[in-house]
């Protein structure tokens, strides 16, 4: 798919699904990602530069923003701090092997993650789909909040940092919240595996994530003994 191609669909787009606009020097991966989204019902449009991909952020207002680190004109972690001054949306870092210092960079000018490039459709789709305009902007139970949009979780309002996966976790909780999820519910749309994976795995997420909630006592993410877990969302006393 072309540059002009994808404009075109994003600006006749009617919003009713996620838009993402790609900055990636790399045509042929952009414009292969670009088919494969589309086909996810993904409205895509690709721009091949920094200073092209400012323009098309400010022109279509895109829903989430995925990156190259080897961008180039304007680089990547300056495009990223542009971006998200202007607007809460969330921007993916796309790196490969030897970009781990702009991923760092990336990461505390404001991008919300980073992901694998060659780029992984299973692995952006969560990310579009929780962007989609259908989608709710803002979780709460108790004292945790996850903002869908700017890809960022406040326990009591202090903003805490979660890893990609266990972001990906606790979304999927927060929107089955008091119901129980299986284990297995958890592989396929968390980690996208089928059944046989192990799901010890999900055990030591869910461990870690406890722990940057504060969820000291179990309270929050409940264990269901021999099926999985449920979110409990807290019953106000007020």
């Amino acid at each position: 798919m072309t540059h002009q191609q994808a404009a075109s669909t994003v600006n006749g787009d009617t919003r009713t699904r996620p838009v993402l606009l790609i900055a990636d020097p790399d045509e042929n991966v952009a414009g292969d990602l670009a088919d494969a989204l589309e086909r996810e019902g993904v409205a895509v449009t690709n721009a091949p530069d920094g200073a092209q991909g400012l323009l098309q952020a400010g022109a279509l207002q895109p829903d989430v923003v995925l990156v190259a680190a080897t961008l180039p004109v304007i680089g990547a972690v300056d495009f990223v701090r542009a971006v998200r001054l202007a607007r809460a949306v969330p921007v993916l870092l796309g790196v490969g092997e030897g970009n781990a210092d702009q991923a760092v960079q990336a990461l505390a000018a404001g991008a919300a993650a980073c992901v694998a490039r060659p780029y992984r459709v299973p692995e952006l789709l969560p990310f579009i789909h929780a962007a989609s305009p259908e989608q709710r902007d803002v979780l709460a139970a108790g004292s945790v909040e996850l903002d869908v949009r700017a890809y960022q979780v406040r326990v009591d309002g202090r903003v805490v940092h979660l890893p990609l996966r266990e972001f990906e976790l606790l979304l999927y909780l927060m929107r089955n919240a008091d119901r129980t999820v299986t284990r297995e519910q958890i592989m396929r749309h968390v980690w996208h595996a089928g059944a046989g994976t192990s799901t010890n795995t999900i055990a030591v997420h869910v461990k870690r994530l406890r722990a940057r909630l504060g969820d000291e006592d179990d309270q929050l993410i409940q264990t269901v003994r021999g099926v999985g877990y449920r979110l409990v969302t807290p019953v106000s006393t007020t």
